[in-house]
């Protein structure tokens, strides 16, 4: 990759600025969880100059005036990395009537109902047709509530051990298999947000063979931790749950063979109270911006399964392309590869601190960040 170069010493590097396209910075409304501020100073020390934040928000951005909060929140976060917003697909997530996309479009990166899937074929198919129109991407939470039916972790070993509600993979590859059918017909680009089980990888990687204008993304906690690394804490709950170990590999599989498209965070933060109720009863949702990079250098190429040009790829370039980001020749990062530390969250900078990372040891230390000129980040 040119553009991923040596600095300073051999195990020192400067990559271009990270890119996530799935970040809760949780404001407007939520402001005791994360604010714009707060998550984008948590991007600019993960290495990232461009993230997209979702829209499941209070008041949700599902109008020109209700974007319009966020973008005032944006504009004076302090300008820690750029911070693209989503606009929601139907009004107030609730999946019943469209939003008002057509006055939205040419203000954010794409359309979602993140955190919530939408059920209705018919209303599905009708907001493909309006994105295809308007030239945005689709970003689809898939999931099925029929099929989750009260679960909060994989359905698997885990959950029958230790009497916990589990939640089926169909869930996850149903609403995909027919989201896929609906953007052949319809010519959407469609974009499938945090896919985590092998079936979903192999509808996606047939969907792209038969010339669907299809993509997808996966998150670090997939690729590196399964159902088998669950605890009783809150930290490991997250929505879809973590799977089996075949789903990891075929997840590692899809991204090696350009199935799955690029990685993102799907940083979720909420307070501390909030996870601290164990697998059955706290909030969905973990953060990831502050160890995406270090957590799947360590696991990925250090383990040898990635060169560390592919991974850096996949978390800049693929998802540039994808979404229309550019990048600004003055914005990159540089790391210490060879930093060795263990993940302890009371050093984040995210008001989140939920993490299954923590305590692991990672190398990669991000030593500085600089985001349109401006230095955003220093580690002392």
């Amino acid at each position: 990759m040119e553009e991923l170069r040596g600095s300073r010493s051999a195990h020192t590097m400067i990559f271009p600025g990270f890119c996530d396209v799935h970040v809760h910075f949780r404001e407007p409304g939520f402001s005791y969880k994360e604010t714009i501020a707060s998550g984008s100073r948590a991007a600019a020390r993960g290495g990232y100059t461009d993230v997209c934040a979702m829209p499941n928000l209070n008041s949700v951005p599902d109008t020109p005036d209700h974007l319009a909060e966020e973008e005032r929140l944006i504009r004076e976060s302090g300008g820690f990395c750029r911070v693209h917003p989503y606009g929601a697909l139907t009004m107030g997530e609730k999946g019943i009537e469209a939003a008002d996309l057509a006055g939205m479009a040419g203000r954010v990166i794409a359309f979602s109902d993140d955190g919530k899937g939408v059920q209705s074929e018919s209303m599905m198919r009708s907001l493909m047709e309006t994105c295809r129109r308007l030239g945005r991407i689709l970003a689809a939470h898939c999931e099925d509530e029929r099929l989750v039916a009260g679960g909060y972790i994989h359905d698997g070993r885990y959950a029958r051990a230790h009497g916990h509600k589990g939640i089926c993979s169909e869930s996850e590859w149903g609403p995909i298999a027919r989201d896929v059918r609906l953007a052949k017909e319809t010519g959407c680009a469609y974009h499938v947000c945090h896919v985590s089980c092998r079936e979903s990888v192999e509808i996606i990687r047939r969907a792209k063979a038969e010339g669907a204008d299809v993509t997808c993304e996966t998150a670090p906690h997939y690729l590196l931790l399964t159902e088998d690394d669950l605890r009783e804490e809150g930290r490991f709950r997250m929505n879809p749950p973590l799977r089996s170990r075949e789903d990891r590999e075929a997840l590692i599989e899809g991204l090696l063979d350009g199935t799955i498209d690029m990685i993102a965070t799907d940083h979720a933060p909420h307070s501390a109270e909030e996870k601290s109720r164990g697998l059955a009863g706290s909030a969905f949702g973990i953060v990831g911006l502050e160890t995406a990079f270090p957590a799947l250098y360590t696991g990925l190429v250090r383990t040898g399964r990635m060169e560390l040009e592919e991974l850096v790829r996949l978390m800049t370039e693929a998802p540039r392309l994808r979404f229309g980001i550019p990048r600004p020749a003055e914005d990159w990062c540089e790391w210490d590869l060879e930093a060795e530390y263990t993940v302890d969250p009371a050093e984040f900078l995210s008001m989140g601190k939920a993490t299954p990372f923590e305590g692991r040891r990672v190398y990669g230390r991000c030593l500085r960040t600089v985001c349109a000129g401006k230095e955003t980040w220093r580690a002392e």
